[in-house]
């Protein structure tokens, strides 16, 4: 039987001690703050230690907190968090840590804990420009070669930096500066007495 939210983080604090920053369970779901220097040790030890067993990873993404709880926070701004799983114990849990750099956020990469995490950590270098030290292909892999930018960033503008386009007197596509008007748009409300009734 699988151990309940709480008694796995009792196991977790036991096995990894103060190299927990914080978390707790909430919703029935464990979570795990990790300094970001502790990050790939506690990888390796949560997926080594035969009590905890986490051999699968199911996913890493990045978080940018700059628009958290309306602009009021006001830790750094770039967070990783994987889920993991064990297949064995039946039990999940969900690690976060945050990048002490906000101009070039850097984690240690996981790749040679779980290697399926490649193309996750390529997709958070992607889109929010975190960098995963240590990754042996850290490159684009969502965006256009000469793509500016990282697009998830919440500063990042909504209609982009540069569109591209056909050119048929160069006969060949090109970039240019973005050409479309900014605007607000205001969904129109239907207030029809009856709509969508069946006669």
């Amino acid at each position: 039987m699988p151990l309940t939210a709480e008694a796995l983080f009792a196991r977790l604090q036991d096995v990894l001690g103060d190299t927990i920053a914080g978390g707790g369970v909430a919703r029935g779901e464990v979570t795990l703050e990790i300094r970001p220097q502790d990050w790939r040790a506690v990888a390796q030890t949560l997926r080594d230690d035969p009590g905890l067993a986490f051999d699968t990873l199911i996913d890493l993404c990045g978080l940018d907190y700059s628009a958290y709880k309306d602009g009021a926070y006001e830790g750094p701004r770039f967070a990783v968090v994987a889920h993991l799983l064990s297949v064995a114990k039946n039990h999940r849990v969900r690690l976060r840590t945050r990048c002490e750099n906000d101009d070039m956020p850097m984690v240690a990469s996981l790749v040679e804990v779980w290697p399926v995490v490649n193309w996750f950590e390529r997709e958070a270098f992607d889109l929010y420009g975190i960098v995963f030290e240590g990754h042996p292909d850290l490159r684009r892999i969502l965006t256009d070669y000469g793509f500016i930018g990282h697009p998830f960033r919440k500063d990042f503008p909504l209609s982009g930096q540069v569109e591209m386009r056909y050119d048929p007197e160069l006969g060949r596509v090109i970039y240019q500066p973005v050409s479309i008007e900014p605007r607000e748009v205001t969904p129109r409300i239907v207030r029809v007495e009856h709509y969508g009734e069946v006669e």
